[in-house]
C-alpha cells in the first residue's frame, strides 16, 4: 500500500468515525448531510453472522466474520476470513485485516469490550442493538444508504412492515390477550424473559400478556410455583447453543415435575419450542415471517 493510500484510508476512517457518531443521533448523514457510502474496496469486518446477513443483503461484502455466520446461519461470505467466535472475536485479527470499519453487537460483551482497542488502533465501529423490528429497520437502512443502494429498502424494510402490519391485524389482540411464558433454554439453565428477547417483544406488540411482566423474580430464577400460580395459557420456548441439550435440561429441572402437566398451556397443546432462524437469530428481512408464525400459533 502506497503512502497516500494510507494517509487516504485514515482520512477516511476518520471520516466515517464522525459520520458514525452523528449518525447515531440523526441517522446516516455525514456533516455535509450528505449519505455515507462504501466504496468498492471498502473494508468491513462484522462481528455478529445477524448483522453480517443484513449487510450482505444491502449490497455490501465483507472481509471479516465471526464463526456463527458461516456454522449457524449458512452465509455465503466469500473470502471474508473467520476471525474467532460471536462471543470471542479475535481483535488480532480484526486489526490484522487492515479494516476501514467494524460492525459490532452492543449486548455482547466480547465484542464491546474490544471498542477501545479497535479505536485507538484507527479503526471505526459502528455499535448496534436490535431487539425489536425497528431497530432492524434503523439498521438496514444505515447499511443499505452506506452501500449506495437505496432502493433495496423498499424489498427489505418496507415489505416485511407490510407484512407485519398484516399479521397485527389479523392475529393481534384488541382487548386483553392470552397470558404467556416465554422462556429461555440453554445447556445448564432457563430463564424467562419479557420484551427484550426478540419473541416476547413481538408477542407484546400482538396484544399478550407476559407473566414475567408480573412476576419479575422468574427473569433470574424461574419458579415453577409462580408459573403454576399465574398458569399460562401459552409457553413459548427459545434455545441457546444446542437445542437438544438446552430442553434436555429444560425437561429436568421443570417439565418432570407433575405440576407441570396441569398447567392449562400443556393440557391444551400450547408449549411450542420456536425455531432459531426466525426466534432466536435476527430475522432480518423475515421479521415478517416471525410475526406471522407467533400470530397462527396464538390463533390456534
Amino acid at each position: 500500500m502506497t503512502n497516500f493510500s494510507r494517509i487516504f484510508r485514515r482520512l477516511t476512517v476518520l471520516a466515517l468515525t464522525l459520520t458514525l457518531a452523528l449518525a447515531s443521533c440523526k441517522g446516516s448523514s455525514g456533516p455535509s448531510g450528505q449519505p455515507v457510502h462504501a466504496t468498492e474496496d471498502f473494508r468491513v469486518v462484522c462481528l455478529y453472522g445477524s448483522y453480517a446477513e443484513a449487510w450482505l443483503l444491502s449490497g455490501g461484502k465483507l472481509v471479516g466474520v465471526t464463526e456463527d455466520a458461516v456454522k449457524e446461519r449458512g452465509l455465503d461470505v466469500g473470502d471474508a476470513e473467520i476471525i474467532g467466535t460471536v462471543k470471542e472475536p479475535s481483535a488480532e485479527a480484526v486489526i490484522a485485516l487492515s479494516p476501514d470499519l467494524v460492525i459490532f453487537s452492543e449486548d455482547i460483551a466480547g465484542q464491546a469490550d474490544m471498542v477501545d482497542v479497535l479505536t485507538n488502533a484507527g479503526i471505526a465501529v459502528s455499535g448496534y442493538r436490535v431487539d425489536t423490528f425497528e431497530d432492524y429497520s434503523n439498521l438496514m437502512r444505515d447499511f443499505c444508504e452506506m452501500n449506495g443502494h437505496k432502493e433495496l429498502i423498499e424489498e427489505y424494510v418496507d415489505k416485511p412492515r407490510e407484512q407485519i402490519e398484516s399479521a397485527k391485524e389479523k392475529y393481534g389482540f384488541k382487548g386483553d390477550g392470552p397470558r404467556v411464558l416465554l422462556i429461555r433454554a440453554f445447556s445448564s439453565g432457563i430463564k424467562a424473559k419479557t420484551d427484550d428477547e426478540l419473541a416476547g417483544a413481538i408477542l407484546k406488540d400482538l396484544g399478550c400478556k407476559n407473566i414475567a411482566d408480573e412476576h419479575p423474580s422468574m427473569l433470574e430464577d424461574l419458579s415453577l410455583e409462580e408459573v403454576i400460580s399465574a398458569d399460562p395459557e401459552f409457553i413459548f420456548v427459545t434455545t441457546m447453543g444446542k437445542e437438544q441439550a438446552a430442553l434436555d435440561y429444560l425437561q429436568g429441572q421443570i417439565e418432570a415435575n407433575p405440576a407441570w402437566e396441569g398447567l392449562t398451556a400443556i393440557k391444551e397443546g400450547r408449549f411450542h419450542v420456536l425455531p432459531k432462524d426466525l426466534f432466536h437469530y435476527k430475522p432480518n428481512h423475515r421479521w415478517g415471517e416471525s410475526y406471522e408464525y407467533l400470530g397462527e400459533l396464538l390463533g390456534e
